[in-house]
Protein backbone atom coordinates (compact mmCIF):
# COMPACT_ATOMS: atom_id res chain seq x y z
CA UNK A 1 0.00 0.00 0.00
CA UNK A 2 2.88 2.57 -0.41
CA UNK A 3 1.49 5.24 -1.42
CA UNK A 4 3.93 7.21 -4.67
CA UNK A 5 4.98 10.74 -3.86
CA UNK A 6 5.24 13.66 -6.36
CA UNK A 7 8.46 15.21 -6.43
CA UNK A 8 7.74 18.54 -4.95
CA UNK A 9 5.81 16.46 -1.56
CA UNK A 10 7.38 15.15 1.61
CA UNK A 11 8.49 11.95 1.64
CA UNK A 12 7.61 9.87 4.72
CA UNK A 13 9.31 6.71 3.45
CA UNK A 14 13.21 5.81 4.88
CA UNK A 15 16.19 6.11 2.69
CA UNK A 16 17.19 2.21 0.86
CA UNK A 17 20.75 2.72 2.84
CA UNK A 18 20.46 1.95 6.49
CA UNK A 19 23.26 4.45 7.21
CA UNK A 20 21.56 6.96 6.10
CA UNK A 21 18.38 6.84 8.11
CA UNK A 22 19.55 8.81 11.32
CA UNK A 23 20.93 11.38 9.01
CA UNK A 24 17.81 12.10 7.13
CA UNK A 25 15.42 13.89 9.91
CA UNK A 26 12.29 13.98 10.89
CA UNK A 27 10.03 14.57 8.12
CA UNK A 28 7.06 17.18 9.61
CA UNK A 29 3.36 16.17 8.72
CA UNK A 30 1.65 19.79 8.57
CA UNK A 31 -1.99 19.97 8.39
CA UNK A 32 -4.43 22.75 8.65
CA UNK A 33 -8.03 23.42 9.80
CA UNK A 34 -9.48 22.39 6.68
CA UNK A 35 -8.01 19.09 7.03
CA UNK A 36 -9.97 18.02 9.89
CA UNK A 37 -12.76 16.07 8.72
CA UNK A 38 -16.04 16.53 11.15
CA UNK A 39 -18.59 15.23 8.03
CA UNK A 40 -18.85 12.45 5.99
CA UNK A 41 -16.94 9.63 7.19
CA UNK A 42 -19.39 6.42 7.31
CA UNK A 43 -19.07 3.02 7.66
CA UNK A 44 -20.00 1.36 3.89
CA UNK A 45 -22.32 -1.45 3.94
CA UNK A 46 -20.01 -3.98 3.09
CA UNK A 47 -16.93 -5.51 4.62
CA UNK A 48 -14.20 -2.55 4.94
CA UNK A 49 -10.19 -2.73 5.19
CA UNK A 50 -7.81 -0.50 4.46
CA UNK A 51 -7.72 -1.33 0.67
CA UNK A 52 -11.30 -0.33 -0.30
CA UNK A 53 -12.17 2.75 1.54
CA UNK A 54 -12.34 5.90 -0.92
CA UNK A 55 -10.60 7.61 -0.24
CA UNK A 56 -8.03 7.66 1.81
CA UNK A 57 -7.10 10.95 2.64
CA UNK A 58 -3.37 12.20 2.95
CA UNK A 59 -3.01 11.40 6.86
CA UNK A 60 -4.08 7.89 5.95
CA UNK A 61 -2.13 7.90 3.21
CA UNK A 62 1.05 8.97 4.69
CA UNK A 63 0.94 6.78 8.17
CA UNK A 64 -0.19 3.77 5.76
CA UNK A 65 2.96 3.70 3.53
CA UNK A 66 5.28 4.62 5.88
CA UNK A 67 3.78 1.95 8.62
CA UNK A 68 4.16 -0.79 6.11
CA UNK A 69 7.84 0.44 4.99
CA UNK A 70 9.01 -0.51 8.23
CA UNK A 71 7.08 -3.57 8.47
CA UNK A 72 8.45 -4.93 5.60
CA UNK A 73 11.77 -3.49 6.50
CA UNK A 74 11.54 -5.64 9.86
CA UNK A 75 11.69 -2.84 12.67
CA UNK A 76 8.77 -4.48 14.32
CA UNK A 77 8.70 -7.40 16.68
CA UNK A 78 6.83 -9.69 14.64
CA UNK A 79 5.42 -9.39 10.98
CA UNK A 80 1.40 -8.49 11.44
CA UNK A 81 -0.73 -10.33 8.68
CA UNK A 82 -4.28 -10.54 8.42
CA UNK A 83 -5.83 -11.47 12.34
CA UNK A 84 -8.52 -14.19 13.02
CA UNK A 85 -11.62 -12.03 13.83
CA UNK A 86 -15.14 -12.58 14.81
CA UNK A 87 -17.68 -11.14 16.42
CA UNK A 88 -18.84 -12.65 20.00
CA UNK A 89 -22.33 -13.66 19.51
CA UNK A 90 -24.56 -11.94 21.99
CA UNK A 91 -26.18 -8.13 22.60
CA UNK A 92 -22.72 -6.21 22.55
CA UNK A 93 -20.98 -6.71 19.58
CA UNK A 94 -17.84 -7.64 21.03
CA UNK A 95 -14.97 -7.67 17.63
CA UNK A 96 -12.19 -10.50 19.43
CA UNK A 97 -9.25 -11.02 17.53
CA UNK A 98 -6.55 -13.67 18.31
CA UNK A 99 -3.18 -11.60 18.25
CA UNK A 100 -0.72 -14.18 19.70
CA UNK A 101 2.50 -12.74 18.71
CA UNK A 102 1.27 -9.51 20.89
CA UNK A 103 0.89 -11.58 23.84
CA UNK A 104 4.16 -13.48 23.64
CA UNK A 105 6.41 -10.75 22.45
CA UNK A 106 5.86 -7.73 23.65
CA UNK A 107 8.00 -5.26 26.46
CA UNK A 108 7.20 -6.54 29.98
CA UNK A 109 5.30 -3.64 31.44
CA UNK A 110 7.77 -1.64 33.84
CA UNK A 111 7.43 -1.79 37.73
CA UNK A 112 5.01 0.65 38.03
CA UNK A 113 3.43 0.98 41.60
CA UNK A 114 1.16 4.59 41.50
CA UNK A 115 -0.68 6.20 38.74
CA UNK A 116 1.20 9.35 39.89
CA UNK A 117 4.69 7.75 39.59
CA UNK A 118 7.45 9.73 37.84
CA UNK A 119 9.40 9.73 34.94
CA UNK A 120 12.26 7.22 35.15
CA UNK A 121 15.08 8.06 33.03
CA UNK A 122 16.84 4.75 33.57
CA UNK A 123 13.98 2.69 32.56
CA UNK A 124 13.15 1.91 28.85
CA UNK A 125 12.03 5.27 27.21
CA UNK A 126 11.06 6.72 23.55
CA UNK A 127 14.80 8.54 23.73
CA UNK A 128 15.77 4.57 23.07
CA UNK A 129 13.95 4.40 20.05
CA UNK A 130 15.90 3.08 17.10
CA UNK A 131 16.49 5.04 13.66
CA UNK A 132 13.19 4.30 11.73
CA UNK A 133 10.51 4.14 13.94
CA UNK A 134 9.87 7.56 13.99
CA UNK A 135 7.00 7.69 10.87
CA UNK A 136 6.80 11.80 10.72
CA UNK A 137 5.99 14.77 13.14
CA UNK A 138 2.56 16.26 13.30
CA UNK A 139 2.73 19.55 13.23
CA UNK A 140 -0.24 21.73 13.26
CA UNK A 141 -0.32 24.93 11.22
CA UNK A 142 -2.01 28.40 13.21
CA UNK A 143 -4.43 28.61 10.65
CA UNK A 144 -7.78 29.60 12.53
CA UNK A 145 -7.71 32.98 14.77
CA UNK A 146 -8.29 31.60 18.26
CA UNK A 147 -7.08 28.19 18.54
CA UNK A 148 -4.33 27.18 21.05
CA UNK A 149 -1.07 26.60 19.30
CA UNK A 150 -0.66 22.22 19.17
CA UNK A 151 2.88 21.64 20.13
CA UNK A 152 4.81 19.35 17.41
CA UNK A 153 4.00 15.23 18.52
CA UNK A 154 5.82 12.24 17.39
CA UNK A 155 4.13 9.64 15.68
CA UNK A 156 6.53 6.34 16.18
CA UNK A 157 5.06 2.72 15.38
CA UNK A 158 4.28 0.41 17.95
CA UNK A 159 6.88 -2.38 17.92
CA UNK A 160 4.36 -4.90 19.10
CA UNK A 161 1.42 -3.87 16.99
CA UNK A 162 -1.91 -4.70 18.17
CA UNK A 163 -3.86 -3.93 14.18
CA UNK A 164 -2.73 -2.94 11.16
CA UNK A 165 -1.28 0.82 11.27
CA UNK A 166 -0.67 0.77 15.27
CA UNK A 167 1.16 3.86 16.02
CA UNK A 168 2.42 5.46 19.42
CA UNK A 169 1.64 9.48 19.98
CA UNK A 170 4.72 11.13 21.54
CA UNK A 171 5.36 14.90 22.82
CA UNK A 172 9.40 15.71 22.43
CA UNK A 173 10.93 12.55 24.59
CA UNK A 174 13.42 14.39 25.87
CA UNK A 175 10.58 16.28 28.25
CA UNK A 176 10.65 13.35 29.38
CA UNK A 177 7.27 13.48 30.68
CA UNK A 178 5.07 10.79 32.96
CA UNK A 179 2.39 9.19 31.68
CA UNK A 180 -0.23 11.59 32.62
CA UNK A 181 -2.34 13.24 30.10
CA UNK A 182 -1.76 16.58 28.96
CA UNK A 183 -4.37 18.76 26.27
CA UNK A 184 -1.62 19.30 23.80
CA UNK A 185 -1.16 15.09 23.20
CA UNK A 186 -5.09 14.86 24.05
CA UNK A 187 -5.45 17.35 20.84
CA UNK A 188 -3.50 15.90 18.43
CA UNK A 189 -5.05 12.42 19.28
CA UNK A 190 -8.50 13.69 19.17
CA UNK A 191 -7.19 15.86 15.69
CA UNK A 192 -5.58 12.85 14.24
CA UNK A 193 -9.01 10.88 14.59
CA UNK A 194 -10.78 13.71 12.40
CA UNK A 195 -7.63 13.57 9.68
CA UNK A 196 -8.07 9.85 8.91
CA UNK A 197 -11.15 9.59 6.41
CA UNK A 198 -11.45 6.13 8.17
CA UNK A 199 -13.76 5.03 10.38
CA UNK A 200 -12.20 2.95 12.00
CA UNK A 201 -8.95 4.84 12.97
CA UNK A 202 -9.16 5.22 16.69
CA UNK A 203 -7.03 6.58 19.92
CA UNK A 204 -6.52 5.95 23.13
CA UNK A 205 -4.65 6.69 26.37
CA UNK A 206 -3.98 4.27 29.00
CA UNK A 207 -3.04 5.86 32.57
CA UNK A 208 -0.46 4.38 35.05
CA UNK A 209 -2.33 1.91 36.59
CA UNK A 210 -4.26 1.47 33.56
CA UNK A 211 -2.02 -1.48 31.99
CA UNK A 212 0.58 1.76 30.65
CA UNK A 213 3.56 -0.04 30.13
CA UNK A 214 5.89 2.66 29.77
CA UNK A 215 6.06 5.69 32.01
CA UNK A 216 6.47 8.27 29.09
CA UNK A 217 3.78 9.92 28.06
CA UNK A 218 1.98 8.95 24.88
CA UNK A 219 -1.53 7.71 23.45
CA UNK A 220 -2.17 4.65 21.15
CA UNK A 221 -3.40 4.87 17.76
CA UNK A 222 -4.69 2.13 15.28
CA UNK A 223 -6.91 0.72 12.22
CA UNK A 224 -9.69 -1.54 13.28
CA UNK A 225 -12.29 -2.21 10.34
CA UNK A 226 -15.10 -3.03 12.90
CA UNK A 227 -17.38 -0.88 14.30
CA UNK A 228 -17.41 -1.16 18.23
CA UNK A 229 -20.16 -1.18 20.55
CA UNK A 230 -18.97 2.35 22.00
CA UNK A 231 -19.90 4.10 18.68
CA UNK A 232 -23.75 4.97 19.16
CA UNK A 233 -24.16 3.43 22.34
CA UNK A 234 -26.80 4.75 24.15
CA UNK A 235 -26.04 7.60 27.36
CA UNK A 236 -27.89 10.16 29.33
CA UNK A 237 -26.87 13.30 30.97
CA UNK A 238 -25.38 13.98 34.00
CA UNK A 239 -25.26 18.67 33.62
CA UNK A 240 -28.01 20.40 32.07
CA UNK A 241 -25.67 21.92 29.00
CA UNK A 242 -25.10 18.32 28.01
CA UNK A 243 -21.37 18.59 28.46
CA UNK A 244 -20.91 15.03 30.51
CA UNK A 245 -23.01 12.09 29.74
CA UNK A 246 -22.53 8.44 30.74
CA UNK A 247 -23.01 5.06 28.58
CA UNK A 248 -25.46 3.09 29.51
CA UNK A 249 -24.85 -0.16 27.53
CA UNK A 250 -22.11 -3.00 27.91
CA UNK A 251 -19.20 -3.50 27.79
CA UNK A 252 -18.40 -0.88 30.33
CA UNK A 253 -20.39 2.30 31.49
CA UNK A 254 -17.96 5.20 31.06
CA UNK A 255 -18.08 9.10 30.84
CA UNK A 256 -18.54 10.59 27.32
CA UNK A 257 -17.98 13.90 26.37
CA UNK A 258 -18.63 14.59 22.54
CA UNK A 259 -18.14 17.32 19.91
CA UNK A 260 -19.16 17.71 16.83
CA UNK A 261 -17.46 20.70 15.82
CA UNK A 262 -13.20 22.15 15.37
CA UNK A 263 -12.11 25.44 16.88
CA UNK A 264 -13.53 26.18 20.38
CA UNK A 265 -15.92 23.53 20.89
CA UNK A 266 -13.47 21.20 20.41
CA UNK A 267 -10.62 23.09 23.01
CA UNK A 268 -13.85 22.93 25.51
CA UNK A 269 -14.03 19.22 25.57
CA UNK A 270 -10.22 18.59 25.53
CA UNK A 271 -10.26 21.01 28.90
CA UNK A 272 -13.07 19.06 30.02
CA UNK A 273 -11.48 15.62 29.74
CA UNK A 274 -7.92 17.00 31.23
CA UNK A 275 -9.09 18.42 34.31
CA UNK A 276 -11.16 14.96 34.72
CA UNK A 277 -8.33 12.82 34.35
CA UNK A 278 -6.52 15.79 36.57
CA UNK A 279 -9.16 14.91 38.98
CA UNK A 280 -8.51 11.11 38.77
CA UNK A 281 -4.53 10.93 38.93
CA UNK A 282 -4.54 12.89 41.47
CA UNK A 283 -6.97 10.68 43.77
CA UNK A 284 -4.87 7.61 42.00
CA UNK A 285 -7.51 6.06 40.36
CA UNK A 286 -6.37 4.51 37.05
CA UNK A 287 -8.36 5.44 34.02
CA UNK A 288 -8.97 4.04 30.13
CA UNK A 289 -9.70 6.68 27.72
CA UNK A 290 -10.82 6.01 23.90
CA UNK A 291 -11.45 8.57 20.95
CA UNK A 292 -13.75 7.63 17.92
CA UNK A 293 -15.64 8.68 15.98
CA UNK A 294 -19.23 8.39 16.50
CA UNK A 295 -22.56 8.99 17.34
CA UNK A 296 -24.14 12.56 19.30
CA UNK A 297 -25.21 11.36 22.49
CA UNK A 298 -28.77 10.02 23.56
CA UNK A 299 -30.46 7.17 21.96
CA UNK A 300 -28.95 4.47 20.43
CA UNK A 301 -27.73 5.10 16.72
CA UNK A 302 -27.19 2.61 14.31
CA UNK A 303 -26.73 4.70 11.60
CA UNK A 304 -23.57 4.40 9.86
CA UNK A 305 -23.19 7.65 9.66
CA UNK A 306 -20.04 9.14 12.01
CA UNK A 307 -21.19 12.78 13.20
CA UNK A 308 -18.82 13.53 15.51
CA UNK A 309 -15.99 12.41 18.14
CA UNK A 310 -16.42 10.32 20.90
CA UNK A 311 -13.80 10.55 23.69
CA UNK A 312 -14.74 7.88 26.60
CA UNK A 313 -13.03 7.64 30.41
CA UNK A 314 -13.02 4.56 32.14
CA UNK A 315 -11.98 5.01 36.10
CA UNK A 316 -10.95 1.58 37.28
CA UNK A 317 -9.58 -0.29 39.86
CA UNK A 318 -5.42 0.06 39.15
CA UNK A 319 -3.85 -3.07 37.94
CA UNK A 320 -0.12 -3.25 38.00
CA UNK A 321 1.33 -5.90 35.58
CA UNK A 322 0.16 -8.16 33.28
CA UNK A 323 -1.79 -11.14 34.61
CA UNK A 324 -1.35 -14.46 33.31
CA UNK A 325 -3.19 -17.30 32.39
CA UNK A 326 -6.32 -14.52 31.18
CA UNK A 327 -7.49 -14.51 27.43
CA UNK A 328 -6.85 -10.66 27.52
CA UNK A 329 -5.82 -7.84 29.83
CA UNK A 330 -8.57 -4.75 29.94
CA UNK A 331 -7.24 -1.68 28.62
CA UNK A 332 -8.35 1.37 26.78
CA UNK A 333 -9.42 -0.90 23.89
CA UNK A 334 -11.51 -3.95 25.53
CA UNK A 335 -13.01 -0.90 27.58
CA UNK A 336 -14.59 -0.32 23.69
CA UNK A 337 -15.24 -3.96 22.44
CA UNK A 338 -12.22 -4.56 20.60
CA UNK A 339 -10.80 -7.56 22.32
CA UNK A 340 -7.09 -9.27 21.33
CA UNK A 341 -7.09 -12.23 22.02
CA UNK A 342 -3.45 -14.14 23.23
CA UNK A 343 -4.49 -17.95 22.57
CA UNK A 344 -6.05 -19.90 20.06
CA UNK A 345 -8.17 -21.95 22.64
CA UNK A 346 -9.06 -18.63 24.37
CA UNK A 347 -9.85 -17.24 21.03
CA UNK A 348 -12.08 -20.37 20.06
CA UNK A 349 -13.86 -20.84 23.24
CA UNK A 350 -14.32 -16.58 24.60
CA UNK A 351 -18.20 -16.06 25.74
CA UNK A 352 -19.79 -12.41 25.57
CA UNK A 353 -20.19 -13.33 29.45
CA UNK A 354 -16.96 -14.39 29.70
CA UNK A 355 -15.49 -11.11 27.96
CA UNK A 356 -17.91 -9.16 30.40
CA UNK A 357 -16.47 -11.40 33.39
CA UNK A 358 -13.12 -9.85 32.94
CA UNK A 359 -13.71 -6.37 32.64
CA UNK A 360 -16.37 -6.20 35.84
CA UNK A 361 -13.88 -7.36 37.83
CA UNK A 362 -11.68 -4.13 36.78
CA UNK A 363 -14.07 -1.59 37.23
CA UNK A 364 -14.92 0.71 40.71
CA UNK A 365 -16.97 -0.83 43.08
CA UNK A 366 -20.51 0.86 43.13
CA UNK A 367 -20.02 3.11 45.95
CA UNK A 368 -16.41 4.59 44.60
CA UNK A 369 -17.93 4.60 41.17
CA UNK A 370 -20.96 6.65 42.61
CA UNK A 371 -18.44 9.31 44.01
CA UNK A 372 -16.20 9.82 40.77
CA UNK A 373 -19.58 10.10 39.24
CA UNK A 374 -20.92 13.06 41.83
CA UNK A 375 -17.11 14.68 41.93
CA UNK A 376 -16.52 14.67 37.98
CA UNK A 377 -20.44 15.87 37.52
CA UNK A 378 -19.34 18.93 40.50
CA UNK A 379 -16.14 19.20 38.37
CA UNK A 380 -17.94 20.33 35.10
CA UNK A 381 -20.53 22.58 37.28
CA UNK A 382 -17.50 24.73 38.12
CA UNK A 383 -17.07 25.57 34.42
CA UNK A 384 -17.65 29.61 33.74
CA UNK A 385 -21.10 29.83 32.24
Amino acid sequence: MAIPHASNETSYLLPPNKEDWEGQGIPDFVYGQEELVMEGVQWPRGALSLLNTPPLSHFDSALCSAWRQRMELGLFRYPLGELPTQTLPGTVGFVAQLNVERGVQRRCPQNIKSVRQEFDPEQFNFNQIRPGEVLFRLHRKRDCPGTVQQEDILVLINVSPLEWGHVLLVPEPARGLPQRLLPGVLRAGVEAVLLSSHPGFRVGFNSLGGLASVNHLHLHGYYLAHRLPVEGAPSEPLDPRGRLHVLQALPARGFLFYTSRPGPDLEALISRVCRATDYLTDCEIAHNLFVTRGAPPGKTSSSSALSGVRVILWPRKPSFGIKEGQAFNVALCELAGHLPVKTAQDFSSLTEAAALALIRECLLPPAQAEDVRAALVALIAQEEE
